[in-house]
């Protein structure tokens, strides 16, 4: 191959790789934009951890104690 042919070949492989990443992320928001429509999840109590991480704090989601006790049992 001649350098030029390296070249474009290298342009294309940039711009397909872009174009992934581009839609990986929009299909990512769009799904955390779904899920919050949806009322499945509250990103915004995620995104205010930033300004209160102290370790008084209430915990965002509370465990399910037999799904945990659970958990422990299949370890053993």
């Amino acid at each position: 191959m001649d350098y030029e042919t390296l070249l474009n070949l290298q342009g294309y492989l940039k711009f397909f790789l872009i174009l992934i990443v581009f839609i990986i992320f929009y299909s990512y928001a769009f799904s955390i934009y779904k899920r919050e429509k949806k009322g499945e999840k509250n990103f915004e109590k995620y995104s205010n951890l930033v300004h209160d991480d102290s370790i008084k704090s209430d915990p965002l989601e509370q465990r399910e104690k037999e799904k945990e006790i659970n958990e422990k049992e299949s370890i053993k």
